[in-house]
């Protein structure tokens, strides 16, 4: 007997599949064809012969209907899944950081026109200290880094519910690295079903893109961390062994995204055993 998506045909019997579109979706999902040299796959006229569709405009209708159903079902699925919200979560704040610095140094250089004395003052000041000084002008100045000022602090809000976040989703990467690297990690892999598919060399370099196609088209050395020197066991490292540390971490990173992937729970005992590991190795020089 062959079974297709539509019915199955048992020599010169035909019989029609049963049930809405949601029923056919879940038939085509246990349907198992052997596919050899010899296969030939049924052709729209015999399905037509076995009284399935009445021509060839009916049965493209209804394969084509079925198909968006099923692309439907499957976007929805996607966009369900926990890692989903927080890409999105991570793309806003790094717009929101670009925000911010942008309005910051455009209010700073109209501050200075107003008050050029501060020229000083400003080269030493931190971005966050500037904008509470400006923030006491009078005028459209003062008001413009006010809503600068609230929008630090909700980038601060935001910051802390994506580390929130990122332990539910990706609990042993987050307890590896942090919740807001791991979480930045996995935004730039795509997912983490992509991020549990990578080996540690790339996780290692995500964030890195241009200095690694320089390396390569260049001949320039090649980057010995990406993202992963926001981390404090890697920037804190001394310069010579920056980089064992790091692949230490990328490589016990390929394996927390796995479990978290396909576990989904936190495994303190390899957080523990990855957390020695990564110690020993910057204790060795």
């Amino acid at each position: 007997m062959r079974r297709y998506w539509f019915g199955d045909i048992d020599g010169s019997v035909c019989t029609p599949a049963q049930g809405d579109e949601d029923r056919i979706l879940e038939r085509c999902d246990t349907i198992r064809e052997k596919v050899d040299v010899g296969f030939v796959p049924l052709s729209v006229d015999e399905a037509c012969n076995c009284g399935f569709f009445a021509d060839r405009a009916e049965y493209l209708a209804r394969l084509r209907s079925i198909t968006i159903r099923d692309a439907r079902k499957k976007i929805v699925e996607a966009f369900s899944e926990g890692d989903a919200e927080l890409i999105q979560m991570v793309r806003m704040l790094d717009e929101m950081d670009e925000v911010i610095n942008l309005l910051t140094e455009k209010a700073g250089e109209w501050y200075l026109v107003k008050n050029p004395g501060f020229s000083r003052k400003y080269k030493s000041m931190s971005a966050k200290r500037m904008v509470g000084v400006m923030k006491k002008e009078r005028g459209p100045l003062g008001k413009i880094c006010a809503e600068i000022d609230a929008l630090s602090n909700h980038r601060a809000t935001l910051m802390r519910d994506i580390s929130k976040r990122t332990d539910a989703v990706m609990p042993n990467c987050s307890a590896l690295v942090g919740g807001l690297v791991a979480a930045r990690l996995m935004e730039r892999a795509g997912g983490l079903s992509t991020l549990a598919g990578l080996p540690a060399s790339t996780i290692q370099v995500l964030g890195a893109e241009g200095a690694l196609f320089t390396h390569l088209r260049a001949g320039s050395p090649p980057p010995k961390h990406g993202i992963i020197f926001q981390h404090r066991r890697v920037h804190n490292a001394p310069r010579n062994v920056r980089g064992k540390v790091s692949r230490a971490v990328a490589g016990k990173l390929a394996i927390a995204a796995r479990i978290d992937y396909y576990r989904g729970e936190p495994d303190p005992e390899f957080i523990e055993r990855a957390q020695q590991r990564i110690d020993a190795v910057g204790e060795k020089e």
